[in-house]
């Protein structure tokens, strides 16, 4: 069952396109929107909070559209940009009363319990808090009217790495009644390695993966050597790199098996960072 449902997606931007993507997010999981930088990650985000709508297709979000249900989809969502929205002038107990009125599901005891662990004092004005504290506060109040969906674009930029962990482990309690959803953009791929059951993986507006994690991890092996096996037997790598010392690449594990190796062929499982990045063709 999916928690948001992109079917035949597009959305142009000037020279920028996001053409016919089609893919879930899958409900009671955490999934992992991965690609580099401009490419697409987060007009999808936005597209899911209805803060921007596709030139074609459309996107679903518990099996609703926004169309005709936007106030009852938006109740259910938590949502935690890169960009804080809040008005500076105010204190945090004064922003999170606002943020509390537009939820008849507020729980201000689990807010306190947040605020207290994230060490948040009620009476520093927004604009004084660091970028940190402010995804701090983002979150306890994201959590605390307990939505079903918690979506994160690049929560945890300006975070120290303990919160950065902690955030980790907050997430991962959260989705354990099998109800609860996260879609958690970053393009810090090792937090994703640690925490996301799925990944879905957009390059230049286009879809090159969805599927579970351990299913991208093993579609690939990282392979190093000398560069004189290159010009001895050329082969289909991906993401060449080169240097005195010799290559390192990928290769699909279709590929792998049917090459006959030699011992000066070096073989791993990569990471998903190893896979961003030979995969983004920077030769």
């Amino acid at each position: 069952m999916s928690a948001i449902e992109f079917r035949q997606y597009s959305k142009r931007n000037g020279d920028f396109k996001i053409d016919n993507l089609n893919f879930q997010i899958e409900k009671g999981f955490i999934t992992g929107l991965i690609g580099p930088n401009g490419s697409g990650k987060t007009t999808l985000i936005r597209s899911v909070m209805n803060l921007i709508r596709p030139d074609e297709g459309e996107v679903l979000v518990f099996n609703q559209s926004y169309l005709n249900k936007e106030r009852e989809i938006k109740q259910k969502i938590g949502f935690v940009y890169d960009e804080d929205f809040f008005y500076d002038h105010l204190t945090v107990k004064e922003m999170k009363n606002i943020v509390a009125a537009f939820y008849p599901s507020w729980n201000d005891l689990l807010f306190q319990r947040y605020q207290h662990d994230f060490a948040l004092p009620d009476k520093r004005k927004m604009r004084e808090l660091s970028k940190g504290m402010k995804t701090k506060f983002a979150l306890a109040v994201a959590l605390a009217h307990e939505p079903e969906l918690l979506i994160m674009d690049e929560p945890t930029a300006g975070l120290d790495s303990i919160f950065r962990r902690e955030i980790l482990s907050i997430l991962s309690g959260y989705i354990q009644d099998g109800n609860r959803t996260v879609l958690f953009s970053t393009h810090i791929s090792m937090e994703l390695e640690r925490i996301a059951d799925y990944i879905v993986y957009i390059q230049n507006g286009s879809l090159q993966f969805s599927g579970t994690k351990e299913d991208l991890l093993d579609t690939y092996m990282l392979v190093k050597g000398p560069n004189a096996q290159l010009q001895q037997h050329p082969l289909p790598l991906i993401g060449l790199q080169q240097s005195s010392l010799g290559f390192e690449a990928l290769i699909t594990k279709d590929n792998y098996t049917s090459i006959p190796w030699n011992e000066r062929i070096a073989a791993e499982k990569p990471s998903l960072d190893d896979i961003l990045f030979f995969t983004q063709g920077r030769n």
